[in-house]
C-alpha cells in the first residue's frame, strides 16, 4: 500500500500535461530546499559534495526536499579558477552570513530552508504546510504558480535554477591539484522575478557550461517573501 501511494505522489508531482508541459509540483507540506556553498579549490569540499551526490538515489528527492549547490568564486586566488563559480553565489552565501550575524563565510557549508545546516543525514519530511507550488515547462519557457494556504496579498519571488549533474574537470592546481572531481545538483544559471498573485511567466536561465552530451539536467525552483532569502516552498525535477 504505501509503495502504491508513493507511486501516485510521485505521478502527481511530475507529470507532462496538455500541450507538452513538463509539470512539477509539490505538496502542500514544506519541501525544504538544501543548499551547498562549494568550490573545486576547497580541499574539504569532496566529501561534502559526494554525499550532496548522494542524494539523487534517495526516494525521497524532488517530494521532500530538494539539493542545489553552489559554487562560489573566493578559493580561486589560489592558482584553480573553478569554472562552475559565480561571485554572484559569493555574494548569496555573504548575505546569508549577513542574515546570521556571521563575521566570515567558509565551504563547505551548508543551507537548510535558510538556516546554517550542520548535519549530514537526510532531512526528514516537514510538517508545515505553506502551500502548493507548481512550475509548468515548456521548452525554454515556465510559468510558476504559488497558491499559499495563508490567504492575503503578501508579494512573492519565484526563483528558478537550472542544474547539471555529472559535471566536473581534472583539477590541476590549489588544494585539489591532481584530484578529478565531479559534481551534481550544479546551480548552472539562476532566475529571479517578482511575482504578482502568485503568478509568474519566466524563462529558463542559461546554462552556463558546457555538459557533456546525454548529461542529466534538472530543475529547482523556489518562492520567496519579495526582499527575503529564506524559501517559503520548494520544488523540482528531473528536465527529459
Amino acid at each position: 500500500m504505501l509503495r502504491s501511494v508513493s507511486s501516485v505522489v510521485l505521478l502527481l508531482s511530475a507529470m507532462t500535461a496538455q500541450g507538452g508541459d513538463i509539470v512539477f509540483e509539490s505538496k502542500p507540506t514544506r519541501t525544504h530546499l538544501v543548499e551547498l556553498f562549494t568550490s573545486e579549490g576547497c580541499s574539504s569540499c569532496p566529501s561534502a559534495e559526494a554525499w550532496l551526490s548522494g542524494l539523487k538515489s534517495e526516494p525521497r528527492l524532488w517530494q521532500d526536499f530538494v539539493p542545489i549547490a553552489f559554487h562560489v568564486d573566493y578559493w580561486d586566488h589560489l592558482g584553480w579558477r573553478d569554472p562552475f563559480a559565480s561571485a554572484k553565489w559569493t555574494e548569496r552565501q555573504a548575505l546569508y552570513s549577513a542574515r546570521w550575524k556571521m563575521e566570515s563565510v567558509y565551504t563547505p557549508a551548508f543551507v537548510l530552508d535558510g538556516v546554517a545546516w550542520h548535519n549530514t543525514t537526510v532531512p526528514s519530511a516537514a510538517t508545515e504546510t505553506p502551500g502548493v507550488l507548481k512550475i509548468a515547462i515548456n521548452g525554454e519557457r515556465a510559468a510558476a504558480t504559488f497558491k499559499p494556504v495563508t490567504r492575503g496579498a503578501r508579494p512573492y519571488e519565484i526563483h528558478l535554477a537550472r542544474l547539471g549533474f555529472a559535471l566536473g574537470a581534472d583539477v590541476t592546481a590549489g588544494e585539489n591539484r591532481g584530484r578529478k572531481l565531479v559534481h551534481d545538483f550544479v546551480v548552472l544559471g539562476l532566475t529571479n522575478e517578482g511575482m504578482k498573485s502568485g503568478v509568474k511567466e519566466l524563462r529558463l536561465p542559461a546554462d552556463s557550461s558546457k555538459q557533456a552530451a546525454g548529461s542529466r539536467s534538472a530543475v529547482a525552483a523556489w518562492v520567496t517573501a519579495t526582499g527575503e532569502i529564506e524559501p517559503i516552498q520548494a520544488v523540482g525535477g528531473w528536465l527529459p
